[in-house]
């Protein structure tokens, strides 16, 4: 294995692709069958093709393969690319047995071509797939024959980039990725797998981006995964045992020599890098009270915002006694709310903004624009209707007007014993009489009073969010009232009485989920994330002493994830391409954890137990590989098993890819071993993080 580089395989079993064509060694593929006889399992084979697979010499613009049995191709668009890289996509079709390339582009001279399909092409009758068929010449007097093998993961949540672009540059600058095409390149299959084919010797860079606009570099938006060291490829002899039956059904067991090319283990782990553009994305004024601005990105500072108009022109908007905030913690979305009472009620407000935006060379620079703030015809105060003199004479008996109170809303359903309790304003407010607050609890059918905690304001700028913190007794009946006319707004609105029950969850609703980890790289602070059916977290804990322990946790099923805090920030950070910082390493539980009612339950984990392609359970990952359009894998058969033992739920997609190389009979440089059947639950890979 190579030294100093960042992942590896899992064992020699699971060896990734690392090859471009099919040998003549599976057996043929029918192209129906009769009623009743057994499913066609095999996916189509290479026969023949012009140019042969490692043809020098190639001035052409046709190529052509033969296979077994009628063939069809699946988004083609998508999955098969050309190495060198095309500025025009070949037109690729199928007929019957035949495949057919026609190259739209001029072919470079003493240049080696590769038509890498990855799992586009299919049997006509059962959609068996043939997984990583390649077809390479040359336009000179040799062929680079050299090859890259690996992996595709996305780093956060370990699931298998599909149809992701892998190439590799010889020129070793940090800039080349992002303003040179790449040299050679591959897509990803359905497991995440691809082969970076006909290398010439030499140290490379290898990358993974999701090319979204197709010019074969990395543009800062898309989604990309970097190798942390360079890779050169190299080859070695190996020695490959096969088994060979007779007609009359023994076996016989032979050697043969091959080849095996190298580094066939790169794990890649793609990350985005949250770049987005920063612009002024809308602005709009919702009543005569609020004016709300829209940031496209998250921003480091608020812009200064001056008025232009009116008795207040000049006069910064955000200055004391005009207006209070109410922003998001990332700062990208911010509303005003008017105190001042001219501006209030001015229809037309003109603002001066000056903020940040992101200019044609990609940098944060001060710009200033005029907004305008209109009030429609149905946000403004309706003029009050002339009254007939009949109606002036009852003025005595007329009803006043309806009052406008504020909204305060008291938690949100059911009270959790270890959470505070959430109270969300309808405006920001200008003062309360927190004596005016009653917190009381129910004994038996008497509610007695209690002492009423403070109310405590959310501290990341969302100044109409607050919450209460009290211990809660599991399974008790509280109330909270407010008295009226105690809770005043900054828009002179206040309250009416409010009163709210609170029932709080019983114990015995709740279990507690303990991990005993094992495998924690040394010094490192690890958080361990509950996850639900979703994929999605709903609780976080740091691990303390090779423990984690997760309590109030509601029955039902879960899975659990964990990831190595590296800049020690509490929550997973992903990558930096300019910098070379990989994201954080991420590691899941890998099978699916059933808590009922009032139980404890504790179990281990061993971070490192299975390869990392290998532990997250099937149930919750997103990116399954498709099998066969006419026999659909049945997920029943795997969901009771991912609790009571590790599976990789690959299934009947089988491993796909072999690694004896030199097959008689065709491409003794590196021939194709399709294995479709299942391999025993072993899954795709066996990819391995070789240093933390």
């Amino acid at each position: 294995m190579k030294t100093g580089a960042r992942y590896t395989l899992k064992g020699m079993g699971m060896l990734l692709p690392v090859v471009g064509v099919v040998v003549l060694v599976c057996s043929c593929a029918s192209i129906g069958r009769p009623e009743g006889g057994p499913r066609d399992e095999t996916p189509p084979v290479y026969i023949r093709s012009n140019p042969a697979p490692g043809a020098t010499g190639f001035s052409g613009t046709k190529i052509e393969a033969v296979f077994d049995e009628n063939i069809k191709l699946e988004d083609i668009m998508n999955k098969v690319v050309v190495s060198p890289a095309q500025k025009q996509m070949p037109v690729i079709s199928s007929n019957g047995r035949k495949l057919s390339v026609e190259i739209r582009d001029t072919l470079i001279s003493n240049t080696t071509y590769t038509i890498d399909f990855s799992d586009a092409i299919r049997d006509l009758n059962e959609g068996n797939i043939l997984d990583g068929f390649a077809l390479d010449f040359a336009t000179g007097d040799t062929i680079d024959t050299l090859r890259i093998s690996g992996m595709v993961l996305q780093a956060s949540n370990l699931e298998p980039a599909q149809g992701m672009l892998v190439g590799v540059y010889s020129n070793l600058e940090d800039s080349a990725v992002s303003t040179l095409p790449m040299l050679r390149i591959a897509k990803t299959n359905q497991l995440g797998q691809f082969t970076v084919r006909n290398l010439k010797a030499g140290t490379y860079n290898i990358f993974a981006i999701n090319d979204m606009n197709r010019d074969y570099h990395w543009d800062r938006s898309e989604d990309v995964a970097f190798y942390s060291t360079t890779v050169t490829p190299a080859v070695e002899d190996i020695v490959v045992t096969d088994t060979l039956r007779s007609s009359e059904g023994t076996d016989s067991i032979v050697t043969r020599p091959g080849v095996r090319y190298l580094p066939n283990d790169i794990l890649l782990t793609w990350f985005n890098e949250n770049y987005i553009a920063q612009y002024l994305k809308d602005y709009s004024r919702a009543d005569s009270n609020r004016i709300s601005i829209n940031f496209a990105a998250p921003a480091d500072s608020l812009p200064e915002l001056t008025i232009v108009n009116g008795p207040n022109a000049g006069k910064r908007i955000d200055s004391v006694g005009v207006s209070v905030l109410n922003h998001s913690v990332a700062l990208d979305s911010l509303d005003y709310w008017i105190i001042d009472p001219a501006v209030v009620s001015q229809d037309s407000l003109l603002i001066a903004a000056r903020y940040q935006r992101t200019d044609t060379l990609d940098r944060l620079s001060w710009t200033t624009d005029t907004l305008k703030f209109f009030l429609k015809a149905s946000q403004k105060p309706k003029p009050e209707k002339k009254k007939k003199k009949k109606d002036a004479e009852n003025d005595a008996d007329t009803l006043p007007p309806p009052i406008t109170f504020m909204d305060i809303k008291i938690g949100s359903g059911t009270q959790e014993v270890n959470l505070p309790l959430f109270i969300t304003m309808g405006q920001p407010l200008d003062h309360y009489d927190p004596d005016a607050w009653h917190l009381e609890v129910q004994k038996d059918t008497v509610w007695e009073p209690l002492p009423t905690p403070r109310l405590i304001p959310d501290s990341t700028g969302r100044i109409m969010e607050y919450r209460m913190e009290y211990p809660w007794e599991a399974g008790g009946k509280y109330r909270l009232s407010v008295d009226s006319a105690t809770v005043h707004t900054v828009c002179g609105l206040f309250n009416k009485p409010v009163s709210q029950d609170i029932s709080v969850r019983p114990a015995e609703d709740y279990s507690t989920l303990i991990f005993n980890l094992k495998g924690i790289p040394d010094s490192a602070r690890i958080m361990v994330e509950v996850l639900n059916s979703s994929d999605v977290p709903i609780r976080t804990v740091e691990a303390v002493g090779g423990k984690a322990r997760i309590e109030f946790l509601q029955a039902g099923t879960y899975y659990a994830r964990a990831y190595v805090d590296a800049n020690g920030d509490g929550k997973w950070t992903t990558g930096d391409l300019k910098a070379r910082i990989q994201p954080e390493d991420v590691y899941y539980y890998p099978r699916k954890i059933n808590l009922k009612k009032n139980w404890d339950v504790t179990n281990d984990w061993d971070l490192n137990e299975l390869a990392v392609d290998m532990q997250k359970p099937y149930a919750i990952k997103k990116n399954k590989p498709k099998t066969k359009e006419k026999n659909p894998r049945d997920t029943d058969e795997y969901d009771d098993e991912e609790e009571d033992g590790y599976g990789d739920g690959y299934g009947s997609y089988g491993n796909g890819y072999g690694n004896d190389m030199g097959r008689p009979g065709y491409d003794n440089r590196n021939p194709f071993d399709n294995r479709s059947g299942r391999q025993g639950r072993q899954g795709a890979g066996g990819m391995q993080r070789r240093s933390f």
